[in-house]
């Protein structure tokens, strides 16, 4: 599809999306403001990364559009009320592109590996914000994002500007230290001093996960999945034995358990 094709079909979005907000629009679609779609941003942006998990591409065409909408959504109704349009979005996105690449849109040289790149990134950021709300160089991670996913955001921003491990090791040591602390704080009893252990090993597990290379947020996203996958064959079982949960003797249960372990285990090597 040329540019101009792709212009006018942003065009005609725009227009149906003018529509259903009109006078003789769609009833639910004038009553939305940017703060009632917020659960379905937030919905449509969880379908998505479901989408990419999946591998389909019909799937993540699809999902990509409904994020589009959201974004075509918000725009429109930010024109109505005079503050800009989605033509400000993409021409403000545009610039910013430009601006945070200047190896590749201007002059400079080409940093050496994706780390330096990161680390120049953050340097942008850095004087494009001086002005701005965020005071701090690890610019503004959304309190919103799952937890796990905002640690990780963090102590990676915090490495690119040289706060960090020099290797693995000590991170291993860290995770113990908080493990003991944790056992040490909840021997105590105090819960306000359990919570905060439990966060910092939460947040040390985290940085281990960086360091290995793995996202935490999709690592427990996995095992919440094989845990349902292992819970559900139980269930299955002692449905098919004409049983129950509070019949069934946690014994009985485990061995269900290790028998769902040893099926993926085969899944896992099988052509």
């Amino acid at each position: 599809m040329s540019n101009k094709e792709t212009e006018q079909k942003i065009g005609e979005l725009m227009d149906i999306m003018a529509r259903l907000r009109g006078e003789k629009g769609c009833p639910w679609d004038k009553e939305q403001t940017h703060l009632s779609l917020k659960p379905c941003l937030l919905e449509e942006t969880y379908e998505l990364l479901d989408a990419l998990d999946d591998g389909d591409p019909q799937k993540l065409r699809d999902e990509l559009g409904d994020v589009l909408l959201q974004v075509v959504f918000h725009s429109q109704i930010a024109m109505e009320q005079g503050n800009f349009t989605l033509q400000d979005v993409i021409s403000q996105l545009t610039e910013k592109i430009v601006r945070r690449h200047p190896y590749v849109f201007a002059a400079e040289p080409l940093p050496q590996d994706t780390e330096a790149v990161l680390k120049q990134r953050l340097a942008i950021k850095a004087r494009e914000k001086k002005d701005g709300a965020a005071k701090s160089a690890l610019g503004n991670v959304p309190k919103g994002m799952p937890a796990l996913a905002r640690a990780q955001s963090i102590t990676r921003r915090a490495s690119h500007l040289g706060f960090d491990w020099p290797n693995v090791e000590p991170v291993w040591g860290k995770v113990e230290e908080e493990i003991t602390e944790l056992k040490n704080a909840a021997a105590s009893g105090d819960k306000a001093r359990i919570g905060e252990e439990l966060g910092d090993l939460l947040f040390s597990l985290v940085n281990l996960a960086r360091f290995l290379d793995l996202e935490a947020e999709e690592a427990l996203a996995r095992t919440i999945d094989r845990f349902t996958r292992r819970f559900h064959h139980i269930e299955t079982k002692l449905n098919e034995a004409g049983k129950s949960f509070d019949r069934s003797s946690l014994e009985e249960m485990d061995k269900l358990w290790e028998e769902a372990k040893r099926i993926e285990a085969r899944e896992k090597t099988s052509p």
